[in-house]
């Protein structure tokens, strides 16, 4: 699994870690008792074979033991779900719109902010940009702030998921479906949609950039700018 960089992916790694030890308790426990069997019910050792059913203490205990295992993997497993739905009091909330081929990031929270992100061709790629996973668009974040993430879609079902942050949720058409993430350190995330949505499924990279509070206001207000310069064009043409 990928390094965890958010309280989400955290509680993630920590319920596989559960799983894991348990379903390792398991397998070690049939394999020693097939082993058991083997040696002391073989052919040689037992030439004469005896018949036992209906033992009730054995098929008390295998009924009882798997239900005790699945509840308790059952009650982390829901706390996780509900932890992921969404948080109280988020910072700032990201419209996130999924298109076919690419998304589409709304900042309501900051005078409307909108960009779109799509892949880089290979053709155009910059020395360190990787390939299928950088974009000419990143969203970007304040780094140790809940986003609000609502997910939407304009035409098929796509998929918003970023495994570093623990993040996934799909984008449907007509519902907005709310989720959160949390960056814990400066850096970038990417992710991809993982729902397939058409020919140009594996060209919907999803690249998260959190940096300072004062650097993401910074980036706020030139991104205003250019919105509003590419804007006069075409108010002069009218």
């Amino acid at each position: 699994m990928q390094h965890s960089y958010g309280p989400i992916k955290d509680r993630v790694i920590s319920l596989h870690t559960l799983v894991l030890v348990i379903i390792t308790v398991i397998t070690v426990f049939v394999g020693a008792l097939l082993i058991w069997v083997m040696v002391r019910y073989n052919a040689k050792r037992n030439p004469i074979p005896s018949q036992t059913s209906h033992n009730t203490v054995l098929e008390i205990a295998w009924t009882v033991i798997p239900v005790l295992i699945l509840v308790v993997i059952a009650i982390p497993s829901f706390r996780l779900i509900y932890y992921q739905d969404r948080t109280p009091d988020p910072d700032m909330t990201i419209k996130v719109v999924a298109h076919q081929w690419y998304w589409e990031y709304a900042y309501p929270d900051q005078g409307n902010v909108d960009i779109e992100s799509r892949y880089v061709h290979d053709e155009d790629l910059k020395p360190g940009q990787l390939r299928l996973l950088d974009v000419d668009n990143q969203m970007v974040i304040p780094v140790g702030k809940k986003i609000r993430i609502l997910t939407s879609s304009t035409d098929v079902i796509h998929s918003f998921f970023i495994p570093a942050l623990g993040v996934q949720r799909y984008a449907i058409p007509g519902r907005t479906i709310e989720t959160w993430l949390q960056a814990d350190q400066i850096g970038t995330f990417y992710g991809e949609c993982n729902q397939i949505c058409g020919q140009d499924h594996s060209r919907m990279p999803i690249a998260v950039r959190a940096i300072s509070d004062a650097d993401f206001k910074a980036w706020v207000e030139q991104t205003k700018k250019s919105a509003s310069a590419a804007q006069l064009p075409k108010i002069a043409s009218r």
